[in-house]
């Protein structure tokens, strides 16, 4: 592929079989795991965790660590679906996802504190319950459920009423810029999670309130809106200074999908119509997301004029995740969500055969072929649409998932009893300030280029 696939390791090389094409029968689980296997397989080409002096769990630059999250949930899946008597696969992800955990098992390691977000602990969260609801292989210490209930709880403790009314902040430390902007996939990661929590428990008392008080608050603040025409839409956020009250007009494939499967499971457990309407109103918004034409996924408020950003090109690994498992948990939504994840899958696999190993995937699935455009976030988005075609109803505590669980977890902890410091130097919290500035310049400042 290209300088940094020539760092993989032997074990790498062996994992991978070198093949030309990505061939995909959308129709046949055979092939969509094959066509996983190798798209997977060049997900690992960006792991860190093989490397002397690299850090496990963690991927190359320019992958933050809320990227990892996005990948090993990806990963865990294609473990679950297609090829779960692989132990070595087992071990990778089993450690990758383990040691990022942190001191107090709430994925605020301290590799991250001068950085991480609420949207970058939830989306680790998202992928906690993934291993939860796949019954993936427990630590000993501490459950994944356990984790994911300290993820929540220090998650909702940060809920701030101060401002806005509500809602969570984008940054959880206050040197942070960003740390006045309340953006709604942090307030959607919250939402989901206690979705996931309240389906798996079957506790309703203990996380269905948050997610309610998450849903209301977002309609109150104008995040989540309906438009004249009675479409939905879903915004990204806005500056507590002016009591968010000039909200961000830009649209992102991944909100659409963590407010879409929250209201997916909430409906699943409750069997409250409300919820069913919510995620079919989600669902047919996010038709916005899909090339007109051919029903292709496109990060549509940048990908049509190229101005993606890194980050911005993984987003669709989670939308098309959030879209499988909605079909699973509502299957009366199937026939509405599947063709456009099966032109979607056809389209990525097709892209994939880039590269000199011929299956590097591209980023616009619309282009015959590969589009010359190659990362991280291109190999787990085409992983993860392709995996969405054989997605698997999530267990519960019901249905045969373990259940050691601490409602308490996390709360004793100084991230949730203290949660805005942390000892740090003044060196780290400027670099800090530098970083998050240059993040939130590009987030605000994107309405000048992008093309909706």
């Amino acid at each position: 592929m290209f300088g940094i696939n020539k760092l993989i390791t032997t074990t790498i090389v062996l994992f991978t079989a070198l093949v030309y094409s990505v061939e995909l029968d959308v129709n046949d689980k055979d092939s969509i795991c094959s066509a996983a296997k190798i798209v997977s397989d060049g997900m690992w080409n960006y792991y860190e965790g093989f490397k002397t002096g690299g850090t496990v769990g963690m991927f190359a630059s320019p992958n933050y660590w809320w990227n990892a999250g996005e990948a090993f949930g990806g990963l865990v899946d294609y473990f679950s679906y297609c090829d779960s008597d692989n132990k070595t696969l087992e071990k990778w992800i089993y450690d990758g996802m383990y040691h990022q955990a942190g001191d107090n098992y709430n994925y605020i390691p301290s590799n991250q504190s001068t950085t991480e977000g609420n949207d970058d602990q939830g989306v680790w969260g998202m992928t906690i319950m993934e291993a939860v609801e796949r019954n993936f292989t427990n630590p000993e210490s501490h459950s994944w459920l356990e984790m994911a209930q300290a993820i929540y709880n220090t998650m909702d403790a940060r809920w701030d009423t101060e401002h806005c009314g509500g809602g969570l902040r984008w940054q959880i430390f206050t040197w942070n810029s960003g740390y006045n902007y309340k953006n709604t996939i942090s307030n959607g990661c919250l939402f989901h999670i206690a979705a996931r929590l309240a389906r798996y428990t079957g506790n309703e008392s203990a996380y269905l309130p948050t997610a309610e008080r998450v849903w209301n608050w977002m309609e109150e603040v104008n995040f989540l809106t309906e438009e004249d025409n009675g479409n939905l839409r879903i915004y990204d956020g806005a500056n507590t200074d002016d009591n968010c009250s000039d909200v961000t007009d830009l649209r992102w494939s991944y909100t659409y999908g963590v407010f879409m499967t929250g209201c997916a499971y909430l409906y699943n457990l409750t069997g409250d119509d409300t919820w069913k309407q919510r995620a079919e109103e989600v669902v047919e918004a996010s038709k916005w997301f899909f090339n007109s034409t051919n029903k292709v996924m496109q990060e549509t408020t940048c990908q049509p004029s190229n101005k993606c950003n890194n980050d911005q090109r993984s987003f669709r690994c989670l939308f098309a995740r959030c879209l499988g498992l909605t079909m699973k948990i509502i299957p009366d939504f199937e026939d509405t969500i599947k063709p456009y994840l099966e032109a979607s899958a056809a389209a990525a696999a097709q892209s994939c055969s880039g590269g000199s190993d011929g299956v590097t995937c591209g980023e616009n699935w619309s282009q015959s072929g590969w589009d010359g455009v190659y990362g991280l976030g291109e190999q787990m988005s085409s992983l993860e649409v392709i995996l969405s075609l054989i997605a698997q109803e999530p267990i519960s505590v019901e249905t045969g998932g373990t259940n050691r669980t601490n409602y308490a977890a996390g709360t004793d902890t100084e991230d949730t009893t203290n949660k805005n410091k942390i000892t740090i130097t003044g060196k780290d919290k400027a670099g800090a300030g530098v970083l998050t500035a240059v993040v939130l310049a590009i987030l605000l400042g994107g309405g000048i280029w992008m093309v909706f």
